[in-house]
């Protein structure tokens, strides 16, 4: 056998990351935060005539929480 021709592929936990990967993850992050909000602003804008007892806005947008780590496939 020629062993000379067998190449070894990285272990996905070696930690290192093509750019091509990063490309990636950082695009589907931004479609995933654009896909958010423009569920966001539907559902505010269907729910825009709706009021509290004092007249106040009943659904209203009420703040971000601290940004969390998403589990894909993608490594």
């Amino acid at each position: 056998m020629n062993e000379g021709k067998v190449i070894g592929f990285r272990s996905p936990a070696a930690g290192a990351e093509d750019p091509l990967t990063g490309l990636l993850r950082s695009g589907a992050q931004q479609l995933l935060q654009q896909a958010v909000e423009a569920e966001l602003g539907e559902l505010l804008a269907g729910y825009a005539d709706r009021r509290d007892a004092p007249g106040r806005q009943a659904v209203v947008r009420n703040g971000h929480l601290p940004a969390r780590e998403i589990l894909t496939n993608v490594r």
